[in-house]
Order: C-alpha cells, then sequence, then structure tokens
C-alpha cells in the first residue's frame, strides 16, 4: 500500500508554515564529535517559540481546517510540546483550543500551555488516559480532534526538519530522531529518503518505552516507569506513522535513563543549550552505539528544551558525581577543636574545593566523645578525588563514600 505522505505532501507543508515557524539553526558541534567519534551537527528545533518541534505539525493540521471546523474548535492530547504548540498557533489564527494533559506533566509545560490560551484539563496518569478523556471530550462538544502524531498533516509538517537539514548540509549520511509515537520521524524519514536515499534514518526510544522497536520487530514489550523522557513516553504508536517507520527507517536504538541524562548533562555543559529528556534522546543513540556511527556525518534533532529547571539542577549534580567530579564523604572523628579545620585545610590544599559541610554530634551510632562530619567538595576529576580521600585517610581519618544527592537533599 502506499505510504499516507510523500515527499511532495512534505515540501507543500514547508511552503505553507513559512515565515510562520522559525527555520531553526543546524550547526556543526565538534566537542561531541570528539566525544562520540560521528561528525555530529545538531538541529536546535528547541528554539522555536513554544521550544519545541511540534509547532511544524500542528499549524500544517491547524491550516486544512475548513472555517466551520475552526468555529467548532480544536482538542489535542498530549504531554506538553504539541499542547503548547496547538495552543500557540490556534490562538494565532482564532480558533478555540482545549488540551487534555496527563496529570503528572511537568508544570512548566502546563503554565505555558494555559499562558497561550488554550483551556488545559488534567486527566489520568498516561497518555492512554489523557488521549481517552480528550476523545469523549471531542464527542461531546464537536471539537475537531488535533492528533500529536498519527495524522497526514502533522506527519509532513514535522518532516520539514529533515528538509531544512539537508538543505544545509546534502553530505549527511545519517539522521538520528528521537521516536515516541513516530510523527517526526515517519516525516522525516519520507523526506529525507525522497531526497536522498541513500541516507540512514536511526529512531531512538527510551528502553522503558520501547513501543515502536516492539511493534517492528514483532516482539511483546512492556512500557512503563518513571523516565526523564516523557515526552517520547508512548505506549501505543500511530497505524500511520508504525506503516512509514517499517518502511523507512533502518534502526532504533534503545537508550537507558542514564544515557539520556548525560547528554542533557552535555547539551547545557558543551552547547550551552537546553535539552528535555526527548530532545536529548538522539545524543543518548550515539552515545549508547557510538561504533554504528564512528566517522559519519550524522544530524540529530534536538526536538525540545521544555524541562523544568530544578530537574536540570538535579541532572547537573548527578553527572558531576557519575565523573567523580564532585564527591561525598563522611568521617569519624574525635569531638576536639580544629579538626574540621585540619579535614578542609588538608582537601584544600590538595586543591580540592569544599562546597558543603555538616557536623553531627548527636547521632546515636557516634560515640558520646567523637563526632561525624559529612563533606561535599570538588575535584578536577575521579583520580584527583581518590588521592584526597587517601591522603585523609593517611592522617587517620576513616573515610566512608556518600551518595551526593542524598548527603545535598
Amino acid at each position: 500500500m502506499p505510504l499516507p505522505i510523500t515527499l511532495a505532501d512534505v515540501q507543500d507543508a514547508a511552503r505553507l508554515i513559512d515565515g510562520s515557524v522559525l527555520r531553526t539553526p543546524f550547526l556543526p558541534a565538534p566537542k561531541l564529535s570528539a566525544l562520540t567519534g560521528a561528525i555530529v551537527s545538531i538541529k536546535y528545533d528547541n528554539l522555536q517559540v513554544t521550544g519545541a518541534f511540534k509547532e511544524r505539525g500542528a499549524l500544517v493540521k491547524l491550516l486544512s481546517l475548513t472555517a466551520e471546523e475552526r468555529a467548532r474548535g480544536v482538542i489535542a492530547m498530549s504531554a506538553g510540546n504539541h499542547a503548547q504548540a496547538v495552543a500557540y498557533h490556534a490562538g494565532r489564527l482564532g480558533i478555540p483550543a482545549t488540551i487534555v494533559m496527563p496529570e503528572p506533566t511537568p508544570f512548566v509545560k502546563i503554565t505555558a500551555t494555559r499562558g497561550y490560551g488554550a483551556t488545559v484539563v488534567l486527566s489520568g496518569d498516561t497518555l492512554v488516559e489523557a488521549k481517552a478523556e480528550a476523545q469523549r471530550l471531542s464527542e461531546e462538544h464537536g471539537f475537531v480532534w488535533v492528533h500529536p502524531f498519527d495524522d497526514p498533516h502533522v506527519m509532513r509538517g514535522q518532516g520539514t526538519i529533515a528538509l531544512e537539514m539537508l538543505a544545509e548540509d546534502p553530505d549527511l549520511d545519517c539522521l538520528v530522531v528521537p521516536v515516541g509515537g513516530g510523527g517526526l520521524i515517519s516525516g522525516m524519514a519520507v523526506a529525507a529518503k525522497g531526497l536522498k536515499p541513500s541516507i540512514s534514518v536511526i529512531g531512538v526510544e527510551t528502553r522503558l518505552y520501547p513501543a515502536m522497536w516492539g511493534a517492528l520487530n514483532n516482539e511483546p514489550v512492556t512500557c512503563g516507569g518513571p523516565t526523564i523522557a516523557e515526552g517520547i513516553a508512548v505506549r501505543d504508536v500511530g497505524d500511520l506513522t508504525r506503516a512509514v517507520v517499517a518502511e523507512l527507517v533502518d534502526d532504533i536504538i534503545l537508550a537507558e535513563e542514564s544515557a539520556i541524562e548525560r547528554a542533557i548533562n552535555l547539551f547545557l555543559t558543551q552547547q550551552k543549550t537546553l535539552a528535555e529528556g526527548a530532545g536529548a534522546a538522539g545524543l543518548a543513540a550515539l552515545l549508547t552505539d557510538p561504533a554504528r556511527f564512528s566517522a559519519k556525518k550524522v544530524g540529530l534533532v534536538l526536538c525540545g528544551g521544555n524541562i523544568d529547571p530544578r530537574l536540570v539542577s538535579s541532572i547537573v549534580v548527578r553527572e558531576l558525581a557519575r565523573d567523580g567530579k564532585l564527591l561525598a564523604i563522611r568521617i569519624d572523628t574525635p569531638d576536639r577543636p580544629g579538626v574540621l579545620g585540619e579535614i578542609t585545610t588538608l582537601i584544600g590544599k590538595m586543591q580540592g574545593n569544599v562546597v558543603d559541610v555538616s557536623h553531627h554530634r548527636l547521632f546515636l551510632n557516634v560515640p558520646a566523645k567523637g563526632a561525624t562530619l559529612d563533606v561535599t567538595f570538588e575535584t578536577f576529576d575521579a583520580a584527583h578525588g581518590q588521592k584526597i580521600i587517601s591522603a585523609l585517610e593517611a592522617r587517620g581519618f576513616p573515610v566512608r563514600p556518600m551518595n551526593v544527592a542524598e548527603v545535598m537533599a
């Protein structure tokens, strides 16, 4: 059977959104290239007005509506980015919009969606439950359904990203694309393969939600659990998108949560840009399987940057701890004057930077004439930290490593 969209459909979508959606930068990333072994360039669609790529497909869908459909209003189900996109462009076009979001959706996305003028309904713990409520409201009020991924207009709108990337660099060997329901990767695959049949299109899902991987491999999978990539935490992929992915996508990589966290941190520290979990998934794929991409010209889609600032802070601390650049230790000391100064002075002389100290005398497991000292300090790297610990132990201070996140909570 023919695929639901064609290259010509994507090219027409690009004409429709021209001037209303940003043509975002597509730039080389030398630091990430050195880290991964690939020749990496990044498409910064986190710079869209709503912070994510979803504006493209949402606008194409809204522009396809008749005057009567616009008057009835639209409804959408989303964990955040599709919600904001529909709300923003519906507001611009004067179309009433109702958005159903799962209750655990990050506050930053709920607030932003309301800020664009949409009516927000929070329902259920998952996208499946939110979708059921959206379907009920659509039938009750006659709203036009704007599906987040399984719609030809949405798919061809998302595919415009690939057109822009290949226009900037026709020599790309591979596109690495996050996969939730499949709207982004299906649209991009149609565009990319239509322009350059030899190009490789690789999807990436979080290992907790391998729905498209399971569908393509005819494998039973379990989807569930708390993920930092809630934007691609989809249990049921689209029928239309699955058909395209089965035909045109070369493979799907499953990324661990730790790899996605590391990717978010790398975007922040190396590229000076914010990536949400779904937006960082492409880089997580390169970190997961670097040999696959070695020496290839790879285009990554940083598809969204709507992440809770508190979560970013937590990730930065966790990554410093994983790299051994932030250590937390507990030392049982005699309760005498000068011990605290002796310990912190030693750490300082060895170029460690003390960031937190907690002195305990009332713990029941501490001798009455003793004390427990918790010290968190920065180091150059793990080896530097171990030298400091060894120096403390050589001075007679028994050291126990601690969980940094627990100590700093």
